[in-house]
């Protein structure tokens, strides 16, 4: 019951963002400590990359310090990189079924006519959904180890700062390893 608490206290906070994570079958992410961030391909022509490369950096930095990592960009065991996008997506949802509508009263026991009101309709409503991607990756053999991403609805109105906060917190909290 108190982690159920913990989980729905958590995620009341933050609506809508969802994260999740992946890690290599075999990998063994506690002998990776020194890390170095790598530029993703295409940062020239990627404005939502550029525009706020900065504070993604800065704030997985921190939890990656939290979990024990240090940055060393000279001679690291572990690589990171992070992508984010921005993209349309299309749900389909059905209207409610009504099985009774229009009816009267008669003279009789239990008198009366119904007959079905129209329901049941796929809609199709259209959206944008964010993401952003870490993913560490072994300094010798380019191998992906551990990815952790999250998504989130976002409009015009999103306050994009807070969500990429919210969900760097998120993604590195599925990250499992804590160096000591």
């Amino acid at each position: 019951v108190y982690a159920v608490t913990i989980s729905f206290a958590l995620f009341s906070c933050t609506p809508g963002i969802q994260s999740y994570s992946s890690k290599a079958k075999d990998a063994d992410l506690k002998k990776y400590k020194p890390y170095a961030w790598i530029r993703p391909a295409d940062t020239e022509n990627r404005v939502d990359d550029s525009v706020y490369a900065a504070l993604i950096l800065k704030l997985a930095n921190e939890e990656l310090a939290k979990k024990g990592f240090v940055l060393n960009t000279e001679d690291p065991d572990a690589l990171f990189l992070f992508d984010t996008r921005v993209e349309n997506r299309v749900s389909y949802s059905q209207t409610p079924q009504v099985s009774v509508g229009i009816g009267f009263g008669g003279p009789g026991f239990y008198g009366g006519v119904s007959g079905p009101v129209a329901g049941g309709q796929i809609v199709e409503e259209y959206h944008q959904e964010g993401m952003l991607l870490i993913e560490m990756v072994d300094t010798e053999t380019q191998q992906s180890l551990w990815r952790g991403w999250a998504k989130k609805e976002v409009s015009a109105q999103s306050d994009v700062e807070a969500d990429i906060r919210t969900a760097v917190k998120h993604i590195f909290m599925r990250l499992p390893v804590k160096h000591k």
